[in-house]
């Protein structure tokens, strides 16, 4: 019996500056998303979640809460750039330049600005990405840079890897 391990996500020696991934996963957003991130995050202005006063903007509808927008984007890259991540270091520059509606559905790529080693952890790499949403329409609304600390091969926890085994143990010799 062969054993495929599914896609553990990349680590800091993974990474090569220039590299470009398109992250695989699009969302479409609903309204309910729409509302409770608003609740969930205290935001209180109507423009999130009152469908009157909305048609009264200049966007004729209600706006996905921009907070929003970067969790989602945030969460659809985890897969190729911070599955393996120990910390997250920052955002910086995030840029808004088109709005989120309702019903749009949202895809993403990073691109790989910068890596160096850790100067005080030894088992960590220090990797800056830019990383870009954009709609169903190829409209940007969503860009922005990050940087994170990355384990680096060998360094990071693996949770599921002795449990497997145990697994697979018991039921191989039962």
């Amino acid at each position: 019996m062969a054993i495929k391990r599914g896609w553990n996500g990349r680590f800091f020696e993974d990474f090569q500056v220039g590299d470009i991934y398109p992250h695989p996963l699009g969302r479409t957003v609903t309204q309910t998303d729409n509302i409770w991130f608003t609740l969930l995050t205290q935001n209180t202005n109507p423009i999130h979640f009152d469908a009157v006063y909305s048609e009264k903007t200049e966007f004729g509808r209600p706006l996905v809460d921009s907070t929003f927008t970067l969790a989602l984007v945030t969460g659809q890259s985890v897969t190729d750039i911070s599955q393996n991540v120990m910390a997250n270091l920052g955002w910086d520059e995030i840029k808004l330049p088109n709005p989120v509606f309702e019903g749009d559905t949202i895809y993403s790529f990073s691109e790989v600005l910068d890596k160096r080693e850790s100067k005080t952890r030894p088992n960590v790499g220090i990797v800056s990405v830019k990383t870009a949403g954009y709609n169903q329409e190829g409209k940007v609304v969503i860009e922005f840079k990050r940087t994170f600390m990355v384990y680096k091969n060998g360094h990071g926890p693996d949770a599921t890897s002795d449990l497997l085994d145990k697994v697979l143990n018991t039921n191989i010799n039962a």
